[in-house]
């Protein structure tokens, strides 16, 4: 049976597809910070260091989330440890390390950390998109068992169907749902975006509640989630997003603070 997980091989080398959608994912996301740079008056040199710094610091944050609540599986097998293109890697964990290196950044520039998260979060649901691929590819990230006549009554496209049947099973492709919900995430931020409004804070707030309520509903369908006990790790931490977010708004929105103002 072929593969799915290899785009192109030359000799030995093989090119996995969740390389090449992580690679799409963060140069596209990156771009839009980038272009975004102003915002925050940091120059091209300066969003760049940043960008570079946390590209790196958020995939390292994100592997060690992963391999912490798959420790046993590790401490068997420490080479593992170090084969990302084979995935394992939790958005949480990188949204956590990244949040930790922006705040340093932030104290280090002078400048506000809500302001610079509101640029961030117009990129990091379209690279979450992206990304979400990389995990059909890997035929991970699925949910329940379901069956072929399920699956394609939801009008879901053969070759998803099929990447979906694992073993002597179909499954419910959560990937594709946190795509598609993050995709919206996306176009909604666009919108706000392009009709320039520009309430600090509103950005981050609906993306930390949007892909919150998202990630805790797809969470009770993920067959493969990481768990403390009998509880689910990213439903713990989607819980405190939508809090946070709720908190970031309640707060901004009373003390009316525009970018204008600033």
């Amino acid at each position: 049976m072929k593969d799915i997980s290899i785009m192109f091989s030359i000799g030995s080398i093989e090119i996995k597809w969740y390389s090449f959608f992580l690679l799409v994912a963060f140069s596209l996301g990156a771009l839009i910070i980038y272009l975004n740079r102003k915002k925050v008056n940091l120059s091209k040199i300066e969003i760049g260091d940043m960008l570079f710094n946390l590209v790196i610091i958020a995939i390292l944050g994100a592997r060690i989330y992963y391999v912490i609540f798959n420790l046993d599986y590790y401490l068997a097998y420490p080479v593992d440890i170090f084969k990302v293109w084979e995935g394992g890697l939790a958005i949480h964990g990188g949204i956590i390390s990244g949040l930790l290196y922006l705040l340093y950044f932030c104290k280090k520039k002078g400048i506000s950390i809500i302001k610079l998260t509101d640029i961030i979060v117009l990129a990091l649901p379209l690279g979450q998109t992206i990304g979400r691929w990389g995990n059909f590819f890997n035929q991970e990230a699925y949910g329940p068992v379901t069956t072929y006549a399920n699956l394609k009554s939801m009008h879901i496209p053969a070759f998803i169907i099929n990447g979906m049947h694992i073993g002597n099973n179909y499954y419910h492709p959560t990937f594709l749902y946190e795509s598609i919900w993050c995709l919206l995430i996306f176009v909604i931020l666009l919108i706000l975006f392009l009709l320039k409004i520009e309430k600090k804070g509103l950005y981050t707030s609906i993306y930390l509640i949007m892909y919150g309520i998202e990630r805790l509903l797809v969470e009770s369908m993920r067959q493969d989630s990481l768990m403390i006990y009998n509880v689910k790790i990213a439903q713990v931490v989607s819980t405190l997003m939508i809090l946070i977010g709720i908190i970031i708004l309640i707060y901004n929105w009373r003390s009316k603070n525009e970018y204008s103002n600033q």
